[in-house]
């Protein structure tokens, strides 16, 4: 905050449990990257780097350091996980990782067809040497997993090592916890939060709608990723009640009123 100003919710600071930020990188050049430390660094907590960009990024290595300096930790996305996987090379992506000293990683199964105790497994083993988050829910439209189901499956990964489980939205915020609108799926939102600490959920919301209703929903301090490197700013004002989507939200009584 440049000036101090009553009623304005309190932040937690990195490195944080909750009211973490998970950008998605798709493809940011050495330059931009350090751009974006110095205009939103301290608001990030997480890059991911999106799909499999990892494979064909320049500069990957000076990239992740230019995160790393930046107190903003780098990981690749869920679906390079998967495209090691279905080709049998789950040893040479824990290589790939360790060659380019990640610390943390994400496991997904949003795309290819992994069976739940093989993913399980594949968290166990990773959880060992880094930080893993685990994803839930299908990239893919018409693949719809009941609601009882997704809890279940996020309690097993986090008991498996997950440090926190990401709730699939995909980058266009129309899948997995949202409806086709990009509206929430209230009744499987509902039932996460309900069964699953908040602060073990990484809610995906890419749209500006969607990290409205989970700030109106967990507060400030709610955990949300796949925003995008020009909106990680405008996200943060959104958590602090400088805009006017979330304005009244943070007021007492005595003024909102």
């Amino acid at each position: 905050m440049n000036i101090d100003i009553p009623h304005i919710p309190e932040r937690f600071q990195k490195p944080r449990q909750s009211g973490t930020t998970m950008m998605m990188d798709k493809g940011l050049s050495v330059m931009e990257a350090e751009e974006f430390v110095k205009s939103s660094g301290e608001f990030t907590d997480f890059v991911k780097l999106g799909f499999g960009t990892a494979l064909i990024t320049k500069d990957l290595a000076s990239k992740l350091k230019v995160y790393r300096d930046g107190n903003v930790r780098p990981y690749f996305g869920g679906t390079l996980f998967e495209l090691f996987y279905i080709r049998g090379l789950f040893d040479r992506y824990r290589k790939f990782i360790s060659e380019y000293e990640l610390d943390l990683v994400e496991v997904s199964d949003g795309t290819v067809n992994i069976d739940h105790d093989k993913k399980l497994e594949c968290i166990e083993i990773l959880s060992r040497d880094v930080q893993v988050f685990s994803e839930v829910g299908s990239k893919l439209a018409g693949v719809i997993i009941p609601v009882d189901k997704w809890v279940s499956m996020m309690k097993s990964e986090l008991k498996s090592g997950a440090w926190k489980v990401i709730a699939e939205a995909r980058e266009s915020g129309t899948t997995g916890i949202y409806n086709p609108d990009g509206s929430a799926n209230i009744e499987l939102v509902t039932d996460i939060t309900d069964n699953i600490d908040h602060q073990d959920v990484i809610w995906e919301a890419p749209i500006k709608s969607q990290q409205v209703y989970f700030i109106k929903m967990l507060g400030a301090n709610v955990n949300l990723g796949n925003i995008s490197p020009d909106e990680v700013l405008a996200m943060e004002a959104l958590r602090l009640g400088l805009r006017g989507d979330t304005l009244m939200d943070f007021l007492p009584d005595s003024i909102s009123k």
